[in-house]
């Protein structure tokens, strides 16, 4: 059944209180953003009802309607109908949240939004180095031989162009950090170059001195870290805050990034981006040491994220862990466990995605759960599977843990390892382990395809009630419903 746009956007615009009640849109991948003028005129249960709907968050007065994959062409729709249009946004890039209270849990909301508005910023960056070095392995000794090790076409694709991704990683993340806070995005990546300066590097490769202000420090290898420029950018937005407040405008061209950095310089070498790394060696060592409870006992976590990751992803819990995971491969070049079993736990997605369009009778919800289908696996994109499934009929989350937690098992038994950081997330997230060659590659799948084939199969025996089906229950003479 064709998807009328148009009609969506009529009837959503409708159960907020109408276009007037909206003061703009704009859309990601996949949800619709209305910032919202009076809350009191919007219908929640009115939008979640609209076809083609899969749900609804809210973002301080942005409702977020969560649509698909088709939500440009809603979004087109809308703004034809009237409403103000704003383009398309970055996906973790929300409305700015209402001023809150300094609470503890304000301060790490606050965090979080500053990390993932920073790390999604860099994924295309991270894919297409991944992706490059992923097919260096295949081409290479590692897979099928067409390219030896010692080629230049090798060295290019594996080291070169993966280098360029992540060897350049504090730059990147200055530049985009900065953005997200609303400082001089040159500046930041200014400060992360600075952190990985060749001079530096040389000196902190033969254990040397460098020397900020005629004080004397040992040298440290930035490249490739996370932490130290993350700590650094908040720092930098206030003291050029700071700056542009005291210095005349008619000096501040040059003044203001002048004097910003001449702070920011020792701040960051004596103070930040030591700490950034002293901690990114304790969150190495606390995943590594769930790594290595023993034999069962990584087996046990890694069941655990398999099962319940993707509800961490619904709750907004997961964005610290991934930037715990992305310091430690980033540290270590790559991860036998975290990534394997998340990858895991989304397969499993996949799988109820599949089993929910094989079992279900109606044919509007069919095409709704075989769009999910191809939104996960071609498109890498799971919201519509967990809004317009897995929360819609709850009975198939049995489906996403139990396959989640046997696919991730397995993996952990068979030794699967993610050898490539920013790969694909769609059907070809089994290419994030051809780094090891043939034998990671085939265990991998193995263990993705447990998740995905576990998962299809427990929610199309289990998934379901039989009101949820259309079948009938067998009644009693009286009309009363059997026992």
């Amino acid at each position: 059944m064709a998807v009328d746009n148009k009609q969506i956007a009529v009837d959503v615009l409708a159960a907020v209180g109408g276009k007037e009640n909206i003061s703009a849109a704009t859309h990601c991948m996949p949800r619709l953003r209305l910032s919202i003028k009076d809350k009191s005129k919007l219908d929640e249960t009115a939008v979640k009802n609209v076809k083609g709907v899969l749900g609804l968050k809210w973002a301080g007065d942005q409702c977020q309607v969560i649509i698909g994959q088709n939500v440009p062409k809603v979004y087109e729709a809308a703004v034809a109908l009237g409403v103000t249009g704003g383009g398309s946004v970055d996906e973790s890039l929300d409305a700015p949240a209402e001023k809150q209270k300094l609470t503890p849990k304000g301060v790490w909301d606050a965090v979080l939004d500053f990390m993932a508005g920073t790390m999604v910023q860099l994924i295309p960056v991270m894919m297409v180095g991944g992706l490059f070095r992923t097919l260096a392995a295949v081409l290479g000794p590692q897979m099928f031989g067409v390219l030896a090790e010692d080629s230049a076409a090798y060295t290019f694709l594996y080291t070169t162009m993966y280098d360029a991704a992540f060897y350049f990683l504090p730059l990147y993340l200055g530049y985009a950090g900065a953005k997200k806070l609303g400082a001089n995005p040159m500046l930041g990546a200014l400060c992360g170059g600075i952190l990985i300066s060749p001079t530096i590097i040389a000196a902190a490769a033969e254990g040397g001195m460098i020397s900020i202000y005629g004080i004397n420090l040992a040298a440290a290898n930035y490249s490739q870290s996370v932490l130290p420029i993350m700590l650094s950018l908040p720092v930098l937005y206030f003291v050029e805050k700071t700056m542009k407040r005291v210095i005349p405008d008619v000096l501040s061209t040059i003044f203001v990034p002048f004097l910003t950095l001449a702070i920011m310089v020792p701040v960051m070498f004596f103070a930040l981006a030591p700490l950034g790394n002293f901690l990114g060696g304790l969150v190495a060592g606390f995943l590594f040491g769930l790594q290595n409870l023993g034999g069962f006992g990584t087996l046990i976590a890694m069941a655990l994220l398999g099962a319940f990751w993707q509800l961490m992803v619904v709750a907004g819990m997961h964005v610290a862990v991934i930037m715990l995971a992305i310091v430690t491969i980033t540290e270590v070049g790559y991860d036998p466990f975290l990534f394997v079993s998340t990858n895991c736990a989304m397969c499993a997605v996949w799988g109820v995605a599949i089993g929910a369009a094989l079992r279900l009778e109606d044919p509007e919800e069919k095409g709704q759960a075989w769009g999910a289908v191809v939104a996960a696996v071609l498109g890498g994109v799971t919201e519509p599977a967990l809004f317009g499934v897995l929360l819609r009929y709850q009975r198939t989350m049995y489906g996403m843990f139990v396959g989640g937690a046997v696919g991730a098992l397995v993996s952990g038994l068979l030794g699967a390892t993610l050898t490539t950081l920013g790969g694909a997330t769609n059907f070809l997230v089994f290419l994030n382990y051809a780094g090891w060659g043939t034998g990671n590659l085939v265990v991998s799948v193995i263990g993705l395809a447990v998740s995905c084939v576990v998962a299809g199969i427990v929610t199309y025996l289990f998934g379901f009630s039989k009101e949820e089906l259309g079948e009938s229950e067998p009644e009693t003479p009286n009309g009363v419903l059997a026992a």
